[in-house]
């Protein structure tokens, strides 16, 4: 039996688990969350869908880490959500912790499971789980460029009045505003934006990508952004679960590639049954690539916070 944890039954998670089910990607979802009753009441009512629906994957609500166990594949959303006026940076202890937390019960009883980690700061909580797993680094990704790369395209299309459904678009580096944005690596249909849009509205597009999480946030104003998030991460989950060998961008352990070692960055990834298959190394402008030193830079900050903090 195919099982899927999903970790963290915030809007993220919920989601996470409905598109699960609802793709069928696997037999049984475990839907864990600290609060008592509400991973409970969210797998019965998604259980309940499934007569409307037509799918046949059962959802298990649960805040026992027990029922986790022998799982395939794990999808980390647990974490304090940005509220307006906040850095994702500024969630780097509380998130560090409860990381550590999931981090024990995954290796102990889903010693096979490959992980997807969403909670945010992204970069420096993949690393923290890594780190804390002590799984093959391979096993272990972060849904960042997934994202960054879908709200890229959706900006483009809308610029160009249609056609959301053939852009595909590259984001590099953090999730966070030091994101490199990579237009001459996006294209619509196979023509590259660069062609279709002019070096002032591109600018635009990359600025407002860097800033798309913080847009989101300022209008909600109590909460962040969750379909979209939710959308990268399983298509993620699905490329992992059927061994697609799908090209996406992932924030993955970099051992030499992009001239960066020891850290997760987003970069292109290939995607299989065993987590990141092959990291494909593009070729970068001189401005791109400082771009992406830059963004490593900030990455590497954080880190730092948490060894400080005694959290690495």
């Amino acid at each position: 039996m195919t099982r899927v944890t999903v970790v963290g039954a915030g809007f993220v998670g919920m989601t996470c688990a409905q598109r699960l089910a609802e793709k069928e990607l696997a037999e049984e979802i475990v839907l864990i969350d600290v609060i008592e009753g509400r991973p409970q009441g969210l797998a019965l009512d998604l259980n309940e869908a499934a007569a409307i629906e037509g799918y046949q994957a059962r959802v298990v609500g649960t805040n026992d880490p027990a029922d986790t166990h022998g799982s395939d594949l794990v999808i980390m959303t647990a974490g304090m959500p940005r509220k307006p006026g906040m850095d994702r940076s500024d969630l780097l202890e509380v998130n560090g912790k409860i990381v550590n937390a999931v981090a024990g019960y995954v290796a102990e009883g889903s010693p096979e499971a490959r992980v997807i980690v969403v909670s945010n700061p992204l970069d420096t909580m993949v690393y923290l789980m890594a780190a804390r797993l002590g799984f093959a680094k391979n096993r272990v990704v972060g849904m960042a460029g997934a994202l960054d790369s879908a709200r890229m395209s959706f900006f483009i299309s809308e610029q160009l009045g249609g056609g959301v459904a053939d852009a595909r678009c590259m984001v590099l580096g953090g999730h966070g505003d030091s994101m490199v944005p990579m237009p001459a690596f996006s294209t619509l249909n196979g023509v590259s934006v660069t062609a279709l849009l002019s070096e002032e509205k591109i600018t635009a597009i990359n600025e407002r990508t860097k800033k798309g999480g913080g847009e989101i946030v300022a209008l909600l104003k109590t909460g962040s952004a969750f379909y979209a998030p939710s959308a990268g991460a399983v298509a993620m989950a699905k490329a992992i679960l059927r061994d697609e060998k799908r090209l996406i961008p992932c924030a993955a352990y970099l051992q030499g590639q992009y001239g960066l070692e020891d850290i997760f960055m987003g970069v292109p990834c290939v995607l299989g049954a065993n987590g990141v298959e092959r990291v494909v190394e593009l070729e970068l402008s001189e401005a791109d690539s400082a771009s992406l030193q830059r963004s490593a830079a900030a990455v590497r900050k954080d880190l730092e916070t948490l060894r400080e903090k005694g959290l690495l």
